[in-house]
């Protein structure tokens, strides 16, 4: 007896059809919906078990209690400790003492010398420059022209308290006039001949008025030869270092408008152990004294 043939059954359409193309509504495999409930369920145990949800006041903690912030605090936590006694030995040694301590000192290898360009990179190298060698309106940091005193002391104060830092008691302060509130453009013209003579640059020439002037308004500060006095943070005017430029139409803005800019203090903000690492980093760059 021949078997009775069975019938195709046509598959349901979605009803979709383009260009005479028709989309079947086909069941999904098995293997493919039984994956998608076990990651469902895994999904659910995960927002149960680990911080998951953003709320508010923040992420539900979940019931294990896990927390990445918790566990790189931890990971610190844990260096701090194991880098203690090294920094406690930079806190009580001289400043002078610590680019030569057995224990902290040395360059590329030492501890002092390491942390402090790590915290030259973090802090310091966006207005210096990742090489410390500046940028306009930014001093140089690995010549030896210092506004402020290039010792490692000095060093230490400046990132300490900064320059011109309204709210440190004890950031540096100098405050240079602008001349054109109450000198003539012609006067600005000759200071400006004059202090370019100094270094020999622009092709100027002193003449005896123009010096006059120079004496008269600037040498209070920059001395009667233009070197300058760091006491009184007034830069070297007779070397080839600019830190605005040396043009003849910036050196007439610098003196007719001054220059004023800013420091951040350090102090209060970074450790007195990252501090000292600073100063031993900068003093290192080639321009410490």
């Amino acid at each position: 007896m021949a078997k009775k043939p069975v019938e195709k059954q046509e598959v349901e359409t979605t009803g979709h059809e383009w260009d005479g193309i028709q989309e079947f509504n086909n069941p999904l495999p098995r293997w493919w919906l039984w994956t998608t409930y076990a990651c469902i369920i895994w999904g659910i145990g995960y927002v149960i078990a680990y911080p998951a949800i953003p709320l508010p006041g923040g992420a539900t903690p979940g019931l294990l209690g896990y927390s990445s912030r918790g566990e790189v605090a931890a990971d610190i936590a844990a260096i701090d400790a194991m880098n203690a006694p090294l920094v406690a030995r930079i806190n009580e040694l001289d400043l002078t003492e610590i680019a030569t301590d057995d224990l902290v000192g040395g360059e590329a290898d030492g501890f002092a010398y390491n942390g402090g360009q790590a915290v030259f990179q973090t802090f310091c190298a966006q207005c210096h420059g990742a090489g410390a060698n500046g940028f306009v309106g930014y001093p140089s940091l690995i010549d030896d022209d210092w506004i402020w005193g290039g010792t490692i002391e000095d060093i230490h104060t400046t990132i300490s308290y900064g320059i011109r830092h309204e709210t440190n008691l004890d950031t540096r302060i100098s405050e240079m006039p602008a001349f054109g509130e109450f000198l003539s453009k012609e006067e600005i013209g000759d200071i400006v001949e004059y202090v370019g003579s100094l270094s020999g640059i622009n092709g100027a020439v002193a003449t005896e008025e123009n010096e006059m002037l120079f004496l008269d308004n600037c040498a209070a500060c920059h001395m009667d030869d233009g070197t300058g006095d760091r006491f009184a943070g007034a830069p070297n005017l007779t070397d080839a270092i600019w830190l605005y430029g040396s043009d003849v139409e910036t050196l007439t803005h610098t003196v007719t408008f001054a220059r004023a800019g800013v420091m951040p203090a350090w102090e209060g903000r970074l450790s007195e152990s990252q501090i000292r690492q600073a100063a031993v980093y900068i003093h290192s760059l080639g321009g410490g004294e």
